[in-house]
């Protein structure tokens, strides 16, 4: 009787023909030890040269269906790596310990799956060699991987890497050099997807040198169908580009990295100088990699973000003790002048009556610029706990500029400072919609900054009448009062300006010891007014070139303007 063996088909079929023995095939490939088996480890062919020197029957191997006198010692292992063999359809190399009636043979093992013409592989073709005295020493009675597949040993060397840092940029880079070198790819990419999901962003790079690279590039959502796909799928996607593109690339795989179910990344392979057929053991390996890439991204960003928050509490405590040791002086300025001219009052120094109104007046305006302190810092408590309600109404504009100029103007005089105020001309008066008290601290504020800043030259308020409708609180309103206080003062860089509205800021610290005040002044100015539906804006050139700082309100109507 004879046999032939079908290793391209998913039978292997015993026939009557006049073909060679097995055990004449698998001597003529010098092989020791050969077996046939299938995902339930059945034997469909086994040959042994030495197998009679171990009193090992290979026919009780091959006709035994339960379980088998030949046997991994440790099965489990033995079984995932023959499954993972077939799934991949790559051949493994291992080392394993087998036993067969008592006896221990440690076997080096090379695994093969037998393609069918159609549909997965079911069986392997294992070769292998009995391992000598000295190599059993090395093993300890289990399965022992003497050489991992080059893709294990990329992804578990490329995890360690990505799993000692939590630099963001560094697990990028790790990822693609990884990958681009072990899987020999033209070009591999880590972009990152923006919060809005609409801009992708190419942060990490390997590519060959003649490939140009796209490293920085930011790619839009919509500028591929692919990239829509990639978004919206958990699975795989693979594309082949008829026509060529700027990155030259002709198969592309592209991978997401998840985190909690979140994509937090895209893996992109690019092959651009042939045509290019994945593999599923690629595919699964860039898959598993992803997973571990995905979190390692995930808890990245989070330290980043810790590490931000942490700055960004660092520089609150810091200028909040910057402003409590300038604040701390400022208010002791004023209750010293009050304190002190109250004394000479008490211990009778005024030597006649204009000398006791002088002594009167001037603790006056200590208390006024110490009540004035104390508010702003009572304000921007108020704001900063959400405990700030105003009433809105309708506020007339003429009678809100006179009494600011009613308090200003004087403060300008004594600089020997210019003072302007202009309003648009109209037949009707101009109504704003929001709280007096507040749109008139704001103004003061301004005011009192513009003059305090400035030396020589002058103070020009002005408003301006903006003819567009907005929404606001529910209620639509015909149009905005913009209202413009420049200077000629001191100016701010333009470095400096962004600070200007930070609660505790003072864009100079000189600046607090040379013109007093807590710096509170644009902060709470800028809450007010957006709390009446309105914003603040700063502008100025640069230090010495004056400053214009401009605030909007709705109009509760419409004036009618002179012609």
């Amino acid at each position: 009787m004879s046999f032939q063996v079908n290793i391209n088909s998913d039978n292997v079929e015993n026939k009557e023909i006049s073909n060679p023995h097995p055990s004449v095939l698998w001597q003529n490939l010098a092989a020791e030890l050969v077996f046939i088996q299938d995902q339930s480890g059945k034997y469909w062919e086994f040959f042994w040269e030495s197998a009679q020197n171990y009193g090992i029957n290979p026919q009780e191997i091959l006709e035994n269906s339960g379980q088998n006198p030949f046997e991994p010692i440790a099965p489990e292992t033995y079984y995932q790596r023959l499954e993972r063999v077939l799934k991949r359809r790559i051949p493994e190399q291992c080392s394993c310990l087998f036993e067969y009636v008592g006896q221990k043979f440690p076997l080096e093992l090379i695994f093969t799956p037998i393609l069918p013409i159609q549909g997965q592989p079911t069986k392997v073709l294992v070769i292998g060699h009995l391992l000598s005295d000295e190599d059993l020493s090395l093993t300890h009675h289990t399965a022992l991987p003497t050489h991992l597949d080059p893709y294990q040993k990329l992804l578990t060397s490329t995890a360690r890497k990505i799993r000692r840092t939590l630099n963001l940029e560094t697990i990028w880079q790790q990822t693609v050099e990884g990958l681009g070198l072990a899987l020999q790819v033209s070009r591999c990419l880590m972009i990152s997807i923006a919060p809005n999901y609409e801009d992708l962003d190419v942060q990490a790079e390997y590519c060959e040198s003649e490939f140009p690279s796209v490293l920085g590039r930011r790619i839009k959502r919509t500028s591929e169908p692919y990239w829509e796909q990639a978004l919206i799928q958990r699975e795989p996607v693979i594309v082949e580009q008829l026509a060529p593109d700027l990155s030259q690339a002709q198969s592309i795989l592209i991978i997401s990295t998840f985190y909690q179910n979140q994509r937090n990344g895209l893996i992109v392979l690019q092959q651009c100088d042939r045509r290019r057929y994945w593999q599923p053991a690629e595919i699964e390996l860039i898959q598993e990699l992803a997973d571990q890439v995905g979190t390692a991204i995930a808890h990245a960003t989070l330290y980043q973000e810790l590490e931000q928050a942490t700055l960004a509490a660092e520089e609150a405590s810091r200028l909040k003790s910057d402003f409590l040791a300038s604040t701390t002086h400022e208010l002791r300025t004023p209750l010293n002048g009050i304190i002190g001219f109250l004394r000479l009052l008490i211990d009778g120094m005024a030597d006649d009556a204009q000398e006791q109104q002088e002594f009167l007046e001037e603790a006056h305006k200590s208390a006024i610029h110490l009540l004035n302190l104390i508010n702003d810092i009572l304000d921007i408590a108020k704001i900063e706990a959400g405990k700030m309600e105003l009433e809105l109404g309708s506020v007339e504009l003429v009678e809100l500029l006179k009494t600011v100029n009613n308090f200003t103007l004087p403060q300008a005089q004594s600089k020997q400072l210019s003072y302007t105020s202009k309003i648009p001309a109209t037949l009707t008066p101009i109504i704003l919609y929001g709280n007096y008290q507040r749109l008139l601290q704001v103004i003061l504020n301004l005011v009192s900054n513009a003059i305090k800043f400035t030396h020589e030259g002058g103070i020009e308020i002005s408003a301006e009448i903006v003819k567009k409708k907005i929404n606001w609180q529910d209620r639509q309103f015909p149009g905005m009062i913009k209202v413009r206080v420049a200077d000629t003062g001191i100016g701010v860089s333009l470095e400096k300006q962004a600070k200007l509205f930070e609660k505790f800021v003072q864009v100079q610290g000189s600046h607090t010891r040379t013109y007093g005040g807590t710096g509170l002044g644009l902060a709470i100015s800028q809450r007010l007014i957006e709390a009446m539906g309105g914003q603040v804006e700063f502008f100025s050139m640069g230090e010495g070139l004056g400053s214009t700082v401009t605030f909007t309100v709705p109009l509760e109507q419409m004036p009618i303007v002179k012609t």
